[in-house]
C-alpha cells in the first residue's frame, strides 16, 4: 500500500515537471518569435533612423515606414525582403566585412546579437508591428496572486484594488516584497499633498487621526476630493500644459487679462468635469451649440499663445508661430507625443508624416486671432446686472420681432465684436502705414487697401477708431482709389478709441476696398490724423418697423460701446474669411507648397464619421474611445503627480524614443478603465490610485531595496519627492496661519523684491497686494513670462512660454537660500512662531507642537534637542541686540522681544526641515 502510494506521488510529481518543462517549452517558443517594437525598432532607431529615416533617406531607403522600407532603393535593390533575410540587402550590408560596404557607415559594426535579431526578424516576414502607445486600448485582465511556481491562484493579503494586483505581479522579477502601511500622520500629509496640494482643514485632519474606523484613510480622501482646493491644485498642473501666464510674452510681455481661464479650470476640476467634455470645452468651446460664456472662456487654452506687440514685427508671422505653438501643444499636453518636428520634416521615429502636420495644422489656421495688440477675439462679461438684463432684452426682442439666426448673429457681435477685419490685415500703403504694426493710420491724402471684402447684403459699416485731429474725411471705394464711392464718412477728433457707424452703398460681390483720408488740417507729411482698430459689416439695425424699435436700438449701441471685462477666446473665420492652408518647405512659413484640408494622421484611429472638419471634429477625435493616446497620456500624467515619475517617466513623449512603461499593462489598465468605467473622471482615477496599498507604502528605503531598485521603478515602498514649487510656498502659508481661503479673480501679488521687473517701454512695475491678497495660494501668482516669481523658479517652476509637460526636479543651493532668507518665508516664519507661543509658555512645548503643526508627526529627543540648541544660540545673540531683534521680528511691535525672535528663528529651520519640504 505504502509503495503504491509512493507510486503516485512519483506520478504527481512527474506530471508538474512535465507541465512546468512544457510550460517553459511554450513561452520560450513565443518568445522566440521577434517583436518589432521591443527588439527591432530600438535597434534601428540607435543605428539607422539618422540616415534612413524621416529626416533623410540615404541611398532611397528609408526605415520609418514599411512601405517605404519594402521598396526598391536607389540602386533598384532591396532592402529588405520579408522571408528571405539572406538575399536582403540590409543584411549583406551590415554584416560586411569591407569597411566601405558595412552599415552603419564610418561607425562601429552592429553587435552579433543585433545582426542575428534582425535577420529573424527578415526570415520572419519583417512584420512592422505597432509602437505600444498606438495600439488602441482594449480591456486587460487583472493579474492574480499565485503560489506553487505560479501554477495556481490565490487572493492576495496585501492588494487592496487592482492596482496592486499589477504591482505585485511584477515583484517577482526581483524577488520584492512591498513595505508596511506608512503610519496615519504622514499618510494624512501625504494624500492631503497630492489632492488638494496643501495642509487639509484642522477638523478634517483631526477626525483621521483620531478614528478607529477601518474605513477612516477612504473617508479622508472622500473629504479631500470634495474640498474647494482640489481644483487649485489640479489646475496648477494643467496651467503648465496650457503656458499659462498673465502676460503676453516676447519683448514687451505686456499684460494680459486671462484669469477667467485659470477659474474655468479651478471649477471644471471642482465639478469633476468628464475630461472629455474638459478637453472638448477647451479645444472647441466656441464651436458647441448655443456656447455658453464659460465654453468660450475654456478655449482661452488655446488662446495663452505668446503675442508679439513689439513694434516692426511682421503679424502674420507671430499669428503663424501662435497656430503652430497650438499644434505642439495639443499633442504635447493631450497626446504625449513630440510632434514639432515633424514642422520640418517627417518624424524620424514615429509614424507621422511631413503633410501629417499642416494638415493638422489646417484645423487651427482659420481662427479670428491675428496677433493684434488687443488679442482679438475677446470675450466680453458683462458682470452688471443691469447690462446683462439688456442684452437679454435686446436679444430677446430681435428673436421675437426679426429672426432667430439674427438674434444669434447679433448676441454674437455684442460680446465679441466678431467677426470684424482688422485694420493690420490692411496694405498697398500710401501716405499712410501700420502704426507701430498694430493699427491702420492715416496721413493726409492717405490711400491703403483691405483685400477681398464680401459685400453681399451688407449696408453698414460698424467701426472702432481713434481720431487725433479734427475735421478728417474717411472714404471707402471699390478696387481701386478712382473706384465706385460707397461711403464718405467724418472721423472727428476722439479723446480714445471710439464705436460709430458709416452707411455702405450697395455693391454685392467680394471687393478689395480702398480706404482714402484727407485732412487738410495735417500741416506735416508726418502727421497722421486717425487710426483704424476694426470694421464690421452688417446691414442696418433690423426690426426698423416694430414696436419699442428705438429704445433696443439705443441700448444695442449702448452694450456695443460699454467698457466692459474681456478675456481673449477662440473662434473661427466666417466662410467669406476662409484662410487657406499649405505644407510650408521645411517649416518655413514664407516657402508655401501643396495646398492641404483639415485631416489627422492615418496611422492612428480614423477622424469620426459625421464629424465637422473643424476643431470640433478634432476634439471628438482626441476624446474618442478608439484614440490610442489621450488616456494614456493623462493616466500617466495623473501618476507622475501622485509617484513623482509617470508609469512611463516621459511624460512628454510616448513615442519611440520615450521610455517604455515599467507596467505597460497597468497604465493600459487604468486607461482603459479611465474612459469606460470611470466614464472620463479625475476623481475617481485619483481615488482608485491613492487607496491602493501600493499608494499607502511607507517610504523608508532599505539596503535590499536600495539594491534591488534604487529608483523606485517596482513599487517595493513609497516614494520621497520634494514638493512642487507651489506647494512650497502654500505649506509655508498653511503651517503660519497666514494663507488666505479667498478663490478665484485676477492674479495677485505678494511680497517680491525691488529690480526683478524691469519693463521699460510702460514702466509696469510689482505692486505688491495688500491684506489677505498677498496670502493667497501660489495657483493665483500673477505670472510674467519674462520674470516669473523668483522663489517658484527656484523650485523648478517655468516660465510658461511654451507647453511643458514635465518639470525636471532640481535639488540646488538657491532653494534652500531661497526659503531661509526670502522675505515672504521669513514673514511666514514670523507668523508661524507666533502660533507656537500661543500653545504653552514653555519653549519645549511650543518647539514640540510646532513641529507638529508642520509634519503631524510627534518630535523625537534628538530633534527636539537640535532645535532647542538652536534656539539657545539665537537667544544668546539676540539679547541685548535690539537692531537684530528688529530686523527678524520686522520692527517694532507686540513681539519686539529676544525670546520671540529667537524662536522665529526655529520656526524659519522647522519650515526648512527636510520632513517639511519633501512628500514622503
Amino acid at each position: 500500500m505504502q509503495s503504491l502510494l509512493h507510486k503516485r506521488l512519483l506520478i504527481v510529481i512527474a506530471a508538474i515537471a512535465i507541465l512546468i518543462i512544457t510550460g517553459s517549452w511554450i513561452i520560450h517558443a513565443a518568445t522566440d518569435k521577434i517583436d518589432f517594437s521591443t527588439q527591432v525598432k530600438p535597434i534601428i532607431n540607435s543605428n539607422c533612423i539618422t540616415c534612413h529615416g524621416g529626416v533623410r533617406a540615404k541611398g532611397g531607403f528609408s526605415l520609418l515606414f514599411r512601405d517605404e522600407a519594402l521598396a526598391k532603393t536607389k540602386d533598384s535593390n532591396y532592402a529588405i525582403i520579408p522571408g528571405d533575410a539572406d538575399g536582403s540587402e540590409m543584411i549583406k550590408r551590415i554584416s560586411s566585412k569591407d569597411p566601405e560596404e558595412r552599415m552603419p557607415y564610418q561607425h562601429a559594426p552592429l553587435p552579433k546579437q543585433d545582426i542575428e535579431i534582425l535577420r529573424k526578424w527578415i526570415d520572419q516576414g519583417a512584420h512592422w508591428g505597432e509602437h505600444w502607445a498606438y495600439i488602441p486600448l482594449q480591456p486587460v485582465e487583472v493579474p492574480q496572486h499565485k503560489i506553487f511556481f505560479g501554477l495556481f491562484k490565490t487572493k492576495s493579503k496585501w492588494a487592496q484594488n487592482e492596482v496592486d494586483n499589477f504591482i505585485e505581479d511584477k515583484f517577482s522579477e526581483l524577488n520584492l516584497k512591498p513595505s508596511a502601511e506608512a503610519d496615519k500622520a504622514t499618510l494624512l500629509r501625504r494624500v492631503s499633498l497630492d489632492i488638494i496640494g496643501m495642509q487639509p482643514s484642522e477638523s478634517i485632519a483631526n477626525k483621521f487621526l483620531q478614528s478607529n474606523d477601518p474605513n477612516a484613510y477612504n473617508e479622508l480622501v472622500d473629504s479631500l476630493l470634495a474640498s474647494k482646493h482640489f481644483g487649485e491644485k489640479w489646475a496648477s498642473m494643467w496651467l503648465d500644459l496650457a503656458r499659462y501666464a498673465d502676460t503676453k510674452g516676447y519683448e514687451r510681455d505686456d499684460s494680459r487679462s486671462i484669469w477667467r481661464y485659470r477659474d474655468w479650470l479651478i471649477k471644471a476640476y471642482n465639478n469633476d468635469m468628464p475630461y472629455d467634455s474638459f478637453l472638448i470645452k477647451q479645444i472647441a468651446g466656441d464651436l458647441l451649440k448655443d456656447p455658453t460664456d464659460d465654453d468660450y472662456i475654456a478655449t482661452a487654452f488655446h488662446r495663452n499663445t505668446m503675442t508679439n506687440d513689439e513694434g516692426g514685427t511682421d503679424n502674420e508671422e507671430f499669428r503663424t508661430a501662435a497656430v503652430l505653438d497650438r499644434v505642439n501643444t495639443t499633442w504635447n499636453a493631450v497626446m504625449g507625443t513630440t510632434f514639432g518636428c515633424v514642422q520640418c520634416h517627417s518624424h524620424p521615429y514615429d509614424p507621422f508624416k511631413h503633410e501629417d502636420y499642416y494638415k493638422f495644422m489646417a484645423f487651427f489656421n482659420d481662427t479670428r486671432d491675428e496677433d493684434t495688440e488687443a488679442d482679438y477675439p475677446l470675450l466680453r462679461s458683462y458682470d452688471n446686472d443691469t447690462l446683462k438684463q439688456e442684452l437679454s432684452a435686446v436679444v430677446a426682442w430681435i428673436k421675437q420681432n426679426v429672426s432667430p439666426q439674427k438674434s444669434k448673429e447679433t448676441y454674437t457681435f455684442l460680446k465679441t465684436w466678431q467677426p470684424s477685419y482688422n485694420s493690420l490685415t490692411c496694405d498697398s500703403f500710401t501716405n499712410s502705414e501700420l502704426n507701430d504694426t498694430k493699427w491702420t493710420s492715416f496721413r493726409n491724402h492717405a490711400v491703403c487697401r483691405l483685400k477681398s471684402v464680401d459685400l453681399n447684403n451688407k449696408d453698414r459699416l460698424i467701426f472702432r477708431y481713434q481720431g487725433w485731429v479734427a475735421d478728417g474725411v474717411w472714404q471707402i471705394h471699390l478696387d481701386s482709389a478712382n473706384g465706385e464711392l460707397i461711403a464718405s464718412t467724418p472721423l472727428p477728433k476722439t479723446k480714445d478709441w471710439q464705436i460709430t457707424e458709416t452707411t455702405l452703398k450697395h455693391s454685392g460681390g467680394v471687393h478689395n476696398l480702398i480706404f482714402t483720408y484727407v485732412n487738410n488740417n495735417l500741416k506735416k507729411p508726418v502727421d497722421a490724423g486717425a487710426l483704424l482698430d476694426w470694421l464690421y459689416f452688417t446691414q442696418e439695425f433690423p426690426g426698423k418697423d416694430k414696436q419699442g424699435y428705438t429704445t433696443i436700438k439705443n441700448d444695442y449701441w449702448k452694450l456695443l460701446k460699454a467698457d466692459v471685462p474681456t478675456t481673449p477666446i477662440m473662434m473661427d473665420d466666417p466662410r467669406d474669411m476662409h484662410r487657406a492652408s499649405y505644407v510650408f518647405d521645411r517649416g518655413n512659413w514664407l516657402t508655401k507648397g501643396d495646398k492641404v484640408t483639415p485631416a489627422v494622421p492615418a496611422s492612428l484611429n480614423p477622424f469620426p464619421k459625421n464629424a465637422p472638419q473643424n476643431r470640433l471634429g478634432l476634439a471628438l477625435w482626441l476624446t474618442s474611445k478608439q484614440n490610442p493616446l489621450t488616456a494614456r497620456t493623462m493616466v500617466n500624467r495623473v501618476w507622475e503627480q501622485l509617484f513623482g515619475n509617470g508609469l512611463a517617466e516621459t511624460l512628454e513623449d510616448l513615442g519611440t524614443q520615450g521610455a517604455p512603461p515599467t507596467h505597460m499593462e497597468l497604465l493600459n489598465y487604468l486607461s482603459y478603465q479611465f474612459m469606460n468605467d470611470d466614464q472620463w473622471s479625475m476623481k475617481a482615477l485619483i481615488r482608485k490610485i491613492v487607496t491602493s496599498a501600493t499608494y499607502k507604502q511607507d517610504s523608508k528605503i532599505t539596503p535590499e531595496l536600495n539594491q534591488k531598485d534604487p529608483q523606485n521603478k517596482y513599487y517595493a515602498r513609497a516614494p520621497r519627492v520634494r514638493l512642487s514649487s507651489e506647494q512650497v510656498r502654500d505649506q509655508s502659508l498653511c503651517i503660519s496661519g497666514l494663507i488666505s481661503d479667498k478663490m478665484y479673480g485676477p492674479g495677485v501679488m505678494p511680497y517680491q523684491p525691488k529690480g526683478i521687473w524691469l519693463s521699460p517701454w510702460n514702466g509696469a512695475d510689482w505692486v505688491q497686494s495688500a491684506g489677505e491678497d498677498q496670502y493667497r495660494r501660489a495657483v493665483y501668482t500673477y505670472w510674467k513670462r519674462s520674470a516669473a516669481y523668483p522663489s517658484m523658479l527656484t523650485f523648478d517652476g517655468v516660465s510658461r512660454e511654451v507647453c511643458t509637460a514635465r518639470r525636471i526636479p532640481t535639488n540646488t543651493p538657491l532653494q534652500a537660500l531661497t526659503t531661509l532668507n526670502d522675505s515672504a518665508y521669513i514673514d511666514a516664519a514670523r507668523h508661524f512662531a507666533y502660533r507656537m507661543q500661543q500653545t504653552g509658555a514653555d519653549v519645549k512645548t511650543q518647539i514640540s507642537k510646532g513641529f507638529t503643526m508642520a509634519t503631524y508627526q510627534q518630535i523625537n529627543a534628538k530633534s527636539l534637542m537640535a532645535l532647542m540648541n538652536l534656539y539657545n544660540d539665537a537667544l544668546m545673540q539676540f539679547k541685548n541686540n535690539n537692531d537684530k531683534i528688529c530686523e527678524i521680528t520686522g520692527g517694532m511691535n507686540e513681539h519686539t522681544n529676544a525670546e520671540t525672535a529667537a524662536l522665529i528663528v526655529v520656526a524659519n529651520a522647522i519650515l526648512n526641515l527636510d520632513e517639511v519640504v519633501t512628500k514622503n
